[in-house]
C-alpha cells in the first residue's frame, strides 16, 4: 500500500464577504479534490484537542496520529529539531518572529514577509549584541527564527503575533514566571533594528521594516515515538517550513528539500508534487505540506487563498493522484487542512 497525505495549511475557512458569502474552497476550481470527495470518503475532523491552541504544530501532530495532549511541548522545540539545534534538558527555546509594530500595535506579524537573506543579517546583528553562553539567536527562513535560553526557568503564557494583527500589543506581551526577561529582550531588539541599513532600505522600497522581535511558542526538548516502529511504514515529508521538518525528523522520516519551495504564495508547487511522486517509489508514505493558503488567510487575501488552493489542486493533488493510479499497486490519498485560518479573522 502507498499513502499520500496532502496538507493545504489553513485552507479551512468560513463564508466571507469578499467571496459573496462563500468559502475559498467553494469558490476555487478544484476538480481533483472534488473527485476525491465524490469517489472517496468526505468528512469533518477535529485536529485540535480541547484546551490546546489551534496551530499547525498541534494540528499536524494530530493528523499524523500523535496525541498532542501527550506529546506536544511547544512549537519552537519542533523547529529546533529541524535546524539541528541540540537542546539540553533544561534549555528553553522560543520562536522569534520579526514583526512590524507601529504606535504600539501589531501591524505585521512577518515584517512584510522579510526575505531570508535580509533576516539573516538582522539575526546576526542581534546575536552580536545579545548573544552569550546562555542566550543564542538562530536564523531560520523569512521572518521565522529561534532563541535558545539556558540556565533559566520559565512558566509563561505567550501569544502568536499572527493572532493579534491590528491590536495593541501591551495586553498580549508575555505573562508569568520570568516573563520580564522576554519582554526586556523584545524591547531591547528595537534599538538594534531601528536604524539598521536593512530596515532603511525596506522603508525606501515601501516595505514594512522589522521593528522588533516577538517571542512565543516556547518549549523544551521534545521526543516522539518512531513512525516506523509504530506503523511499520517508511515516510518522507516535503515542506518549506521548519515546523513540519522538525516533526518529520522526530518521527524518523526523510525530509526532501525542493528548490524554490518558499513557504509563501510563490512556492514551487510542481516541484513538491514531483518530489512526492519520486519519494513514493521507495517510501510507503509521502506528506506534502503547503503553507500558502495559511499565509493568505493571515493576510486576509481572498484572491491569493483561492489561487493557492487551485494551484495545490492542479499542480499537486492531480499529479500525485495520477501517479498513484498508474503505479499498479494499492494506494490511498488524504487531502486535509490542518486547521482553519479564516479570511475575516486572519488567525487560526
Amino acid at each position: 500500500m502507498k499513502y499520500a497525505i496532502i496538507i493545504p495549511d489553513g485552507a479551512a475557512d468560513r463564508p466571507a464577504k469578499a467571496l459573496v458569502d462563500r468559502t475559498p474552497l467553494e469558490v476555487a476550481r478544484l476538480p481533483n479534490m472534488n473527485r476525491i470527495a465524490a469517489e472517496g470518503r468526505l468528512g469533518t475532523v477535529q485536529t485540535i484537542p480541547a484546551g490546546l491552541a489551534p496551530g499547525s504544530d498541534v494540528a499536524i501532530l494530530s493528523l499524523l496520529g500523535y496525541d498532542p495532549t501527550k506529546h506536544y511541548t511547544g512549537r519552537a522545540p519542533l523547529e529546533a529539531v529541524a535546524r539541528g539545534i541540540e537542546l539540553g534538558p533544561d534549555d528553553w527555546v522560543f520562536r522569534c518572529n520579526f514583526v512590524t509594530v507601529a504606535d504600539e500595535e501589531m501591524m505585521d506579524y512577518s515584517a512584510g514577509h522579510i526575505r531570508t537573506p535580509e533576516a539573516q543579517v538582522l539575526i546576526a546583528a542581534l546575536e552580536d549584541r545579545f548573544g552569550s553562553d546562555s542566550l543564542r539567536f538562530y536564523a531560520g527562513v523569512g521572518y521565522r527564527h529561534l532563541v535558545v535560553i539556558k540556565g533559566e526557568r520559565f512558566d509563561v503564557r505567550t501569544t502568536p503575533p499572527h493572532d493579534i494583527m491590528g491590536q495593541p500589543i501591551k495586553r498580549h506581551l508575555p505573562k508569568g514566571k520570568n516573563a520580564r526577561r522576554l519582554k526586556e529582550l523584545m524591547d531591547a531588539s528595537r534599538e538594534v533594528l531601528a536604524e539598521h541599513p536593512i530596515n532603511n532600505v525596506r522603508r525606501d522600497l515601501g516595505e514594512n521594516p522589522a521593528t522588533q522581535v516577538w517571542l512565543w511558542g516556547e518549549g523544551r526538548r521534545p521526543t516522539l515515538e518512531s513512525f516506523a516502529e509504530r506503523w511499520h511504514l517508511r515516510g518522507a515529508a516535503i515542506t518549506a517550513v521548519d515546523l513540519v521538518r522538525g516533526i518529520a525528523k522526530l518521527v524518523g522520516w526523510d525530509v526532501i528539500e525542493v528548490e524554490g519551495a518558499t513557504g509563501y504564495y510563490d512556492t514551487n508547487y510542481a516541484g513538491k508534487a514531483n518530489a512526492a511522486i519520486e519519494a513514493l517509489k521507495d517510501h510507503d508514505l509521502a506528506v506534502v505540506h503547503v503553507e500558502a493558503p495559511d499565509e493568505a488567510g493571515h493576510n486576509g487575501d481572498a484572491r491569493e487563498k483561492v489561487k493557492a488552493l487551485e494551484a495545490i489542486d492542479r499542480e499537486i493533488v492531480g499529479p500525485v493522484l495520477a501517479a498513484l493510479e498508474s503505479a499498479g499497486q494499492p494506494w490511498r490519498i488524504l487531502v486535509s487542512p490542518d486547521h482553519e485560518t479564516p479570511l475575516e479573522l486572519r488567525t487560526h
